[in-house]
């Protein structure tokens, strides 16, 4: 007599075909506060698309096949060139459509609130990817410092199509940009820079230099274009630094290698060194952080965004597991003890959105000069957001992968989306500034007075509503 032994039973099915924004009760009353007439039709195709299995695959892909560097051709010529698996060229160019990089600076009011939201939704899909993307979007406000480049590449980087192509850039239908801050003796702290920026005279897009030195991490090397941070005679200076040069030759940016992450697997971060690369000067001489900073700012923001985003997939990965799998003769999802769990991931969840859209909010209102009171509170609460969110995404993937059990432990070739979630987490907290370089911005945010009265008058709508937070 025959015994079946591998008989399936009792396990969740994956969460995949679902309208992610339909799910996302949160997000939507965030968006309709923070924006009441927000293009409705355009999330709900976004929340199709991103919850798709055919997303899902693609991520599961870029993440599984992670890119690889081909310093030399066969004939021993240098090219340095990443290459990506055709999912992450499939999320980017999905990405690029939705209007994730560039576009809300060319739109009216309310355009960085939507792709805020945006972009929360997407990292639901895929995180990783955004990295460039979100590069893209915060180059603009550091890049109006230098008009010419500004307007020979401003239109390419709101483009909705995205070029892979390794092309110059008049050659592309859209482009995207990196930067490179950090060097390998320096970390954080910028000013310990050793890149060097000599004078190479002057042309179209203003003052030229020639960059010698390197960079210990430059994000997504196949960008078009970096900002990146050299010492010139005037002292730490901001300088953009293309791929191919206006003459059609590749320029001098070797890259040594990519970062083996514990996370972010899909996006390439590399090392490079600078032989004499060509760049053009962004801004005051001397003035590089403050000019590099107005960037961070908005990858800041990103950051927080992102977590957000991962915390609301989490949680909805581990709502549809504890409803689905049973133990002790009920679904997992009703002892009480279990219950108290979700409740507090969905809490902590919903919180993160709404404070990450308000700081979006923020951004918006400040771009549009339309309240000073949201500019100064922008500039308090960037690093507050950036801190707290961020810090509180790794606690919260491990809260949320104890409810699938082991399940949420494995892997499986890029199958097991809890174990993915909880590598990219700690990512967000620590680029663009660690907790302990976001409290020093917050002291440095609150040592004028006009900040610190911003942050009281947004906090005045609760006083008497909690007496511990009264104290506080």
């Amino acid at each position: 007599m025959s015994i079946a032994t591998h008989e399936v039973f009792n396990q969740a099915e994956p969460l995949v075909d679902v309208n992610l924004f339909r799910a996302n009760r949160p997000l939507q009353d965030a968006l309709r506060f923070n924006l009441p007439r927000f293009d409705e039709a355009r999330f709900h195709a976004l929340g199709d698309e991103v919850g798709s299995a055919a997303m899902q695959r693609h991520a599961r892909l870029a993440n599984t096949f992670t890119p690889a560097l081909r310093s030399h051709d066969r004939f021993g010529r240098r090219i340095d060139q990443v290459e990506f698996h055709p999912s992450y060229h499939a999320l980017m160019e999905a990405a690029c459509r939705h209007r994730l990089h560039g576009t809300p600076w060319s739109e009216g009011p309310g355009g960085h609130i939507e792709r805020a939201a945006a972009f929360m939704l997407f990292t639901e899909a895929e995180p990783s990817i955004l990295c460039p993307i979100s590069m893209t979007y915060a180059v603009t406000p550091a890049l109006r410092a230098n008009a010419a480049l500004q307007a020979d590449w401003g239109t390419r980087l709101a483009s909705t199509e995205y070029d892979a192509r390794f092309l110059p850039f008049g050659l592309k239908t859209g482009v995207t940009m990196g930067m490179g801050m950090t060097e390998k003796q320096g970390g954080s702290d910028v000013r310990a820079n050793t890149t060097r920026a000599e004078p190479d005279g002057e042309d179209a897009w203003g003052q030229r230099y020639r960059i010698t030195g390197h960079k210990w991490f430059m994000s997504a090397p196949m960008c078009d274009a970096f900002l990146v941070l050299a010492q010139s005679a005037g002292g730490l200076s901001c300088f953009f630094l293309p791929r191919w040069l206006p003459d059609g030759t590749v320029n001098a940016m070797h890259v040594q290698r990519l970062k083996h992450k514990l996370g972010n697997q899909a996006n390439a971060s590399s090392e490079v060194e600078f032989a004499g690369a060509t760049a053009w000067r962004v801004g005051d001489e001397g003035r590089g952080v403050p000019q590099i900073l107005a960037m961070g700012a908005l990858t800041r923001l990103d950051c927080a965004l992102g977590t957000a985003g991962l915390m609301r997939q989490a949680l909805a990965v581990a709502l549809h597991h504890t409803s689905q799998r049973k133990a002790f003769g009920k679904a997992l999802a009703e002892p009480p003890m279990m219950r108290n769990v979700l409740a507090d991931l969905a809490l902590e969840s919903e919180a993160a959105t709404a404070l990450a859209l308000r700081l979006a909010r923020t951004v918006d209102a400040s771009e549009h000069g339309q309240d000073p009171h949201e500019a100064l509170l922008r500039r308090v609460i960037t690093p507050v957001v950036k801190f707290w969110i961020c810090k509180r995404g790794s606690h919260f993937a491990e809260e949320a992968m104890e409810c699938l059990g082991g399940n949420g432990y494995v892997e499986e070739q890029g199958e097991g989306v809890m174990a993915r979630i909880y590598r990219e987490m700690p990512v967000n907290s620590i680029w663009e500034g660690s907790g302990n370089i976001m409290a020093l911005d917050l002291l440095r945010a609150l040592r004028g007075g006009a900040a610190a009265a911003a942050l009281e008058r947004e906090l005045a709508p609760a006083r008497g509503a909690s007496a511990a937070l009264d104290r506080t």
